[in-house]
């Protein structure tokens, strides 16, 4: 029988996934020679043998890829016949110059999950198990080619069992890189202020069970960085939650105790997910999802005050299994940081820092390289996209169109990510953080070097937002390389493009808190006209002077008061500084002038008589939606559009209708979000009589509000027009980096002589 031979050349996600163990298996059962190695980013096959094993072999080897990977046949060839005797898998060449993929990390697999609980097994409750399939990745890896002395595994050497496991083609933990076990692998630790710390897996993992039980609260140290455990039951646990960690409204996430699908049926009265939230929920990133949950849910309300959705996520990692299946109820599980700061990961700083928030520490000893918190998501128009991107969905890999060098994009203030750009591709960073402190600054300059390290790559551009006084920028301008300076909505609008490639010309709002703009205000409330590298502002929101700057973001009365006082009206508050205030903002002293539609939502929070400040940014918005999902239909007051330049969505309808208290809270609340939909419809149809309009828009962290989206798409889509949202990144400011690489790259080639 004649033999051929092919060589195949694999992109996509092949490293760190066993794909080569499962080579291996693949050719020895079509009984086929040959070999497989990493060249890089790439893995490389040269496979010969009968034309029918070899037909086979390829469909298989995409069909049947391991459920953690996703090859792609970037070149398949005809190559002589060598003289070869069976297949084996070579050393990796990690001189090819190929770009890697950087694996993320990935939950507790089935198979693991099975050992896990089998009293036969050596890996029995063992916390660290995994094998190629699951387990930590990125949280781990110091450098590449992805191979146990570049992790943080290197500090455990194997013992003999695992040794033979780990050289095992045939085994499922052959050159699976965080592989361990209770002899030679990574152990916890018990820690409480009163006590000697405690080591030893099922002592530790006893006495964290017991602590939370009785009401106490538990730093974990996971895959990317501590959480803070709570049982979600109990009201008085989940307030002195609150109270430590100084997070008086702010929703916690739950993670339940479901391991298999017939644990769901415990839950189902609790909440409402559909197939694809459960999809999703169990996928192998296992992020955050925010879902309905119903009346008769019986864990704590002050889990998410006066809000009907909450965070859920299940287990992800063996640690987290055995302390559910322990507790058999569900807890709080929220990031272990300060607020706003990257989630922390160090046992030293978790027990200097969440002293006052811990009764104790449940630590291990694996070190995490990197912080990775978690992923969260949530149901906008129709499909589930990413709030905040972290463990197991970052970094991310965008791709790019046209020539540009390599490039850094530095994000924003709040929510920030880096990016960084080589050749036609964008790696995005997990979620950082707010800047502004020590160690959100030392987390920002790590993830930047680790990306650059760990793609392989150099910079020779950064890209940085144009406000002067936010720490990315000033630490961009630092940095003795050319800086391009991008305006933040402008950015806003290319990461939608860049997600969404088009010839046509857009038409996107880019609805938000506040960013500077072009003309020096604070825009929030835009519509911007054009392509990357090319945008027009068409129209925006009637402009107001907000009194004392970057204090109206927690403090909504100040917004209610600048509305009212451009309308000559008075706010009905008794503010001691009330008087003093207006007389600045008369005299255009510390006002800023903005645009923001998210300032609009705060100002409305306070004109329905629902509170004067708040304790996080979404608080106000969260709220409104709320109640405007719960009300009645309603005739909403008409947005008119002045005729200016650029066009004015002018607000000031809205201050009588949000005081009518013939309508109630809820319906006022509805009118809101119906009048501003309307009104964004209203533009798009005066803009496309004027000049021709591709698709449209809608991004900012404005539209992560579900019933103003879907009720400004249904609008525009009854009117004839397409609509987008962004889909792979967030659309508030943790998808700012992306979009600075896409608006950068176009006005570099603007600049650039062809």
């Amino acid at each position: 029988m004649s033999e051929r031979a092919l060589r195949l050349q694999l992109k996509g996600r092949v490293q760190g996934v066993g794909f080569r163990p499962f080579v291996y298996r693949l050719a020895h059962r079509f009984k086929l020679d040959g070999w497989v190695n990493n060249q890089g980013g790439e893995v490389v096959i040269h496979i010969q043998g009968a034309a029918a094993s070899l037909n086979a072999f390829q469909d298989a080897l995409i069909h049947l890829a391991p459920p953690a990977s996703a090859p792609v046949v970037h070149t398949c060839r005809p190559v002589p016949v060598a003289v070869l005797s069976g297949f084996h898998i070579l050393p990796s060449d990690n001189q090819a110059g190929n770009r890697p993929e950087v694996p993320p990390d990935w939950f507790m697999c089935a198979a693991c999950f099975d050992e896990l609980n089998d009293p036969r097994q050596r890996r029995y409750r063992y916390p660290f198990i995994n094998c190629t399939q699951c387990g930590p990745r990125y949280t781990l890896i110091e450098r590449l080619p992805y191979d146990r002395p570049n992790t943080s595994m290197a500090e455990f050497p194997l013992c003999a069992e695992c040794q033979a496991e780990y050289q095992n083609p045939l085994d499922r933990r052959f050159h699976a890189q965080p592989l361990a076990c209770s002899v030679c692998g990574p152990k916890l630790t018990w820690q409480t202020p009163e006590h000697a710390p405690l080591t030893g897996n099922e002592a530790a993992l006893t006495q964290a069970v017991n602590c939370i039980k009785q009401g106490g609260i538990v730093a974990v140290k996971g895959i990317g960085g501590y959480h803070l455990f709570a049982n979600a039951l109990d009201a008085t646990a989940v307030n002195c939650l609150r109270v430590r960690k100084r997070r008086p409204h702010q929703p916690f996430a739950v993670m339940l105790p479901i391991f298999q699908a017939d644990d769901w049926q415990r839950f189902k009265a609790w909440f409402h997910v559909d197939d694809v939230t459960s999809h999703l929920l169990n996928s192998a990133s296992r992020p955050i999802v925010l879902v309905e949950r119903h009346k008769q849910c019986p864990l704590a309300p002050e889990i998410a005050p006066d809000l009907d959705e909450i965070g859920i996520m299940l287990p992800y990692s063996p640690l987290h299994v055995l302390l559910l299946q322990g507790l058999a109820q569900p807890v709080i599980a929220t990031s272990g940081n300060l607020s706003g700061e990257p989630v922390i990961t160090d046992a030293d700083m978790a027990a200097n820092r969440l002293s006052t928030v811990a009764d104790g520490f449940l630590h291990h000893d694996r070190p995490i390289v990197r912080p990775a918190d978690d992923s969260v998501f949530r149901s906008v128009a129709g499909t589930l996209r990413p709030l905040r991107l972290g463990r197991g969905h970052a970094p991310q890999v965008m791709p790019l169109t046209g020539q540009a060098p390599a490039m850094l994009a530095v994000g924003g203030q709040g929510k920030n990510s880096i990016a960084l750009r080589l050749d036609d591709q964008a790696m995005i960073s997990p979620h950082i953080g707010d800047l502004g402190t020590p160690r959100s600054q030392q987390v920002f300059e790590q993830v930047i070097a680790d990306l650059c390290r760990l793609y392989q790559g150099r910079y020779q551009i950064i890209a940085c937002d144009a406000h002067p006084g936010y720490s990315s920028s000033r630490w961009a301008l630092t940095q003795n390389l050319p800086v391009i300076k991008i305006w933040h909505h402008h950015a806003h609008a290319s990461a939608l493009a860049g997600e969404y490639p088009s010839p046509r010309p857009w038409l996107i709002f880019t609805f938000d808190g506040a960013g500077l703009g072009v003309d020096g205000t604070l825009w929030g409330g835009e519509a911007l006209f054009g392509q990357p590298g090319d945008w027009r502002r068409v129209a925006s929101l009637l402009p107001y002077r907000l009194p004392g700057g970057d204090k109206a973001s927690r403090q909504p009365w100040r917004s209610a008061a600048a509305l009212l006082w451009q309308c000559n009206q008075l706010l009905p508050d008794r503010h001691p500084d009330l008087a003093l205030l207006k007389h600045a903002w008369q005299q255009d002293i510390n006002c800023h002038t903005s645009h923001a539609a998210g300032r609009l939502f705060d100002a409305a929070w306070v004109l329905l008589g629902l509170g004067r400040d708040v304790s996080h940014e979404a608080e106000a918005p969260m709220q409104l939606e709320q109640l405007a999902r719960q009300s009645p239909s309603v005739c909403p007051p008409v947005l008119p559009l002045l005729d200016h330049a650029p066009t004015l969505i002018d607000w000031r309808p809205l201050l009588n209708f949000l005081r009518d208290e013939t309508f109630s809270i809820a319906q006022r609340a509805l009118g809101l979000h119906l009048s501003l939909a309307q009104a964004i419809c209203n533009v798009v149809q005066t803009m496309a009589k004027q000049q021709t309009v591709g698709q449209i828009g809608l991004t900012g962290g404005v539209f992560q509000n579900r019933l103003l989206s879907q009720q400004t798409q249904k609008l525009l889509e009854a009117a004839g027009f397409k609509v987008y949202l962004p889909k792979r990144l967030p659309m508030n400011d943790g998808g700012l980096s992306y979009g600075q690489l896409v608006e950068a790259a176009a006005l570099w080639a603007k600049k650039t002589p062809d």
